[in-house]
């Protein structure tokens, strides 16, 4: 049975950038705006985050967005002040402290740069995205971001965090990319597909994102249908990461979904 009570998705910024981004050889010329999204999870056993968006220090303080954003051809994502996780949190009445866990389906600087708002958490990633990070494998890993982290809970397969809440491997876009598979008490389940598939477009037509870890288009493709796969045996809905148009129907913030 679900420990599963709530769940919301909090939209922490947003990213403009060429499309080809998110779907791999497709889109050249054509700008789209991304929401940068994490998602919590309030059970019996505590509360869980997936993913923390972005560091807002970085983006705000001129010195450091030109040191960390300036070599990018798209600039910095955009954060209003209400999109910094502290505030999305202190909307619901939670402070930072009231999460328990983090879960971190990669370690990309718009997934893992609010670590610093949670160190006190169980911090939880896949090894090989850990040491992915630590070598970088690409540019869009800030070591900065990571640093104030002392201790990690590292996986290497599927687990459940609680029952009702369940990791699933999907290397690709990077090599130990991880997707979540959430049972809520009413409706369907919830399939997070993280950067496994950015857009609607990646699910429907097996789109690869436009980067893979080593170029590995085909281990990319293979996280894709493995979630459409486990969709239809769940009977879960989909939820890609960085699609605006498909955030935008299901985002009620303040209001849950259980």
């Amino acid at each position: 049975m679900t420990q599963v009570k709530k769940f919301w998705p909090l939209l922490t910024g947003t990213y403009s950038y060429e499309k080809t981004i998110s779907t791999r050889n497709r889109g050249h010329g054509e700008i789209i705006e991304a929401p940068i999204l994490a998602y919590l999870i309030e059970t019996t056993n505590g509360r869980i985050l997936y993913d923390v968006g972005c560091d807002y220090r970085k983006i705000d303080d001129l010195a450091q967005r030109q040191q960390f954003y300036g070599g990018f051809a798209f600039g910095a994502p955009v954060m209003r002040e209400e999109d910094r996780l502290p505030n999305r949190l202190a909307t619901l009445g939670l402070d930072v402290k009231d999460i328990d866990l983090v879960f971190l389906g990669h370690l990309h600087f718009d997934h893992a740069g609010g670590l610093h708002d949670f160190c006190h958490a169980e911090l939880h990633v896949h090894e090989r995205e850990l040491q992915a990070a630590r070598e970088p494998a690409d540019h869009a890993y800030f070591a900065d971001d990571l640093a104030p982290a002392k201790t990690w809970r590292c996986a290497c397969c599927d687990y459940d965090l609680v029952p009702g809440v369940r990791a699933i491997e999907t290397p690709g876009h990077t090599a130990g990319h991880m997707s979540m598979l959430i049972e809520l008490p009413k409706g369907k389940p919830i399939l997070l597909c993280g950067d496994a598939a950015d857009l609607q477009e990646n699910l429907d037509e097996e789109i690869a994102p436009g980067l893979c870890y080593k170029d590995d288009e085909a281990g990319a493709i293979a996280s894709i249908r493995h979630l459409k796969n486990l969709a239809v045996e769940t009977g879960a809905e989909t939820w890609p990461n960085h699609d605006l148009i498909f955030f935008r129907v299901r985002n009620e913030f303040p209001r849950w979904r259980e």
